[in-house]
This record gives structure tokens, C-alpha cells and sequence, in this order.
């Protein structure tokens, strides 16, 4: 019940992705790996990626499970590049379907993009189960920071994504496209519900303090004492009421709107145009409330 986890930090976001494994089939999953992308040249670069791969190499471990725990808004998936050195399946929540198609009618995207989640090799919904190995995996839905958004817990680990942070900075923002601080409340709450209080949490993001530094591993015990948002039996109208006014006040991050038309494909960019380039969209006086699919638009149609 107890897997191998190593991290590997992607340090222009704060995000760390993991390789975990099962130590007796060292069999292993990789979770949330990204891709480097510098914003100010538009070149793509595979160092941080690398890291995973050079993990699995040393380690002599077979991947079984390329995993996501959402579409991202910080940073773009390495996928590519990992199923170009592993034959494993892609896996990320069944709800993409519906960032996909939000983002399909903001970027404007042509008539051969499918929304339907069919970029990844597997949907999961909520509840389903997979191995890692020898070790059982399931699946939680758990939306809030975005409506795709869902937790793994492989063995007695546990990878929240960006439900929650480490106890002393909370939890993430909900103001994203269908985020709801509600919903992240309630998500989190069945975590401390359903989970042992010793199962190991593992988080996307950590932007250190001088005291601890960087850190990415607590506890559901421990996030449930002192999260500073969620915990010690916080109510969900107190912590609705933080959040909201918290992330009222936090700008958009640096490659959200980049990051999101690469993540909706899995991790790969739109294909070459005329020229042989590839581009991303930057939509003009579109951004936050318009994020939302009008009523006009004709579903059954795309």
C-alpha cells in the first residue's frame, strides 16, 4: 500500500509532478509532468520533463499511467514528449469535456477539434479504479478549482492537484472558468470524509516560506488540523467568504491563456498553418466573465 514518490519541482510555475511507483513490480505512473515554455520567445523546452524520465531510467521502472489531475491554467503539459519514450495511456478527469468545449468557442477553434476528451486515451469518472503495479488506485472528483478537476489516491498516497495547498497557504483559487469555492470546499471536505487521516497528500503547488522552504508532502490528518482555510472544522460559509475575497485580489497567471489551448489537446499545440508555424490565440477584451459558453452557442451542433 505504500508506493515510491519522487517530485521533480518546474520551477517558473511552483509546480511539482511526480513519478510514483510500486516498489515490488516497479511499476510506475507519472503525474502532472509540464513542459517548459518561456512566454517571452515562444520556445518550448523539455528539461524539467526530462527529470521524470531520467527518474524512471535510474530507477528501472515501467510507466503504466501518463496521468492529469486537471487543465492546467499555469503551465502546459509535457505529454508529448513522455509518450514519445513510454507506451503508456493518458488519463485525465471525464469533465474535460466541458473546459473543452468552453475553450473550443473562446479561441474559436475549427470544426476538427473534437470536445470530447478523446486527446486523452482514458476519462475517468468518479469512483473509477486502476493499479499502479500491485497497488490499488481510484479516483476522486473533486471540482472546485476548475470543474475537470480530480484527486488520485494510489496506494496511501494521495495527489490533490490544486485542491489543496500545504496547511500553511490553504487552497487554491476558484475563480477560473465554472470554479466554484463551494464546490472546493465540499471536494475537500470528502477527502477528510472518506481518506485515513495518516494516507500521505501530496500537492501541485508550493511557493515555500523562509521558515520551511519549499515543501510538497503532508497529511489528510494534517491538513485537516491546520489548513489554515479548511481546517480545525472551518464552515463552508466562512471559507467561501475568504476565498472569494482572496482571489479577487490575485492577477491571472503568466500562461493561462497559452497553457489552456495546449492542455485542452493533451499537450500538444495547434497544427501548422500555411507557413509550416504553429500559433496560439490571444483573445482581445474576452478574459474572466466571458469565459462562459453563451446561450446562443448551439451545443448539439459542434
Amino acid at each position: 500500500m505504500k508506493p515510491e514518490v519522487r517530485p521533480i519541482l518546474h520551477q517558473p510555475s511552483h509546480t511539482f509532478s511526480y513519478v510514483v511507483w510500486d516498489p515490488a513490480t516497479r511499476r510506475a505512473a507519472i503525474i502532472d509532468a509540464a513542459l517548459d515554455y518561456d512566454p517571452h520567445s515562444g520556445h518550448r523546452g523539455t528539461d524539467t520533463a526530462q527529470k521524470l524520465v531520467d527518474i524512471v531510467t535510474a530507477e528501472g521502472l515501467e510507466v503504466e499511467w501518463i496521468l492529469e489531475t486537471h487543465a492546467h491554467a499555469d503551465h502546459m503539459m509535457a505529454i508529448p514528449f513522455l509518450r514519445a519514450h513510454f507506451d503508456a495511456p493518458t488519463a485525465i478527469g471525464e469533465h474535460i469535456t466541458e473546459v473543452q468545449e468552453r475553450l473550443a468557442w473562446l479561441f474559436n477553434l475549427r470544426a476538427d477539434f473534437p470536445a470530447d476528451g478523446s486527446q486523452f486515451d482514458r476519462l475517468f469518472a468518479d469512483g473509477d479504479t486502476f493499479s499502479v503495479g500491485h497497488l490499488p488506485a481510484r479516483v476522486i472528483d473533486t471540482p472546485g478549482h476548475t470543474s475537470d478537476h480530480i484527486t488520485y489516491v494510489i496506494g496511501d498516497a494521495v495527489f490533490v492537484g490544486d485542491t489543496l495547498f500545504m496547511p500553511d497557504a490553504g487552497t487554491a483559487r476558484c475563480d477560473f472558468p465554472a470554479g466554484d469555492a463551494r464546490r472546493l470546499y465540499r471536494s475537500i471536505q470528502r477527502l477528510f470524509t472518506e481518506l485515513p487521516a495518516d494516507f500521505r497528500l501530496f500537492v501541485l503547488h508550493d511557493y515555500g516560506t523562509k521558515a520551511r522552504g519549499l515543501a510538497w508532502e503532508t497529511t489528510v490528518g494534517e491538513q485537516e488540523r491546520r489548513n489554515i482555510h479548511v481546517g480545525n472544522g472551518a464552515s463552508e460559509q466562512a471559507f467561501v467568504a475568504k476565498r472569494e475575497a482572496r482571489d479577487a485580489t490575485l492577477p491571472m497567471p503568466a500562461l493561462i491563456l497559452p497553457a489552456v489551448q495546449v492542455n485542452i489537446r493533451a499537450g500538444r499545440f495547434p497544427a501548422p498553418e500555411a507557413n509550416g508555424l504553429r500559433y496560439l490565440k490571444i483573445p482581445v477584451d474576452e478574459f474572466g466573465a466571458h469565459w462562459e459558453l453563451p446561450a446562443s452557442v448551439n451545443r448539439s451542433a459542434e
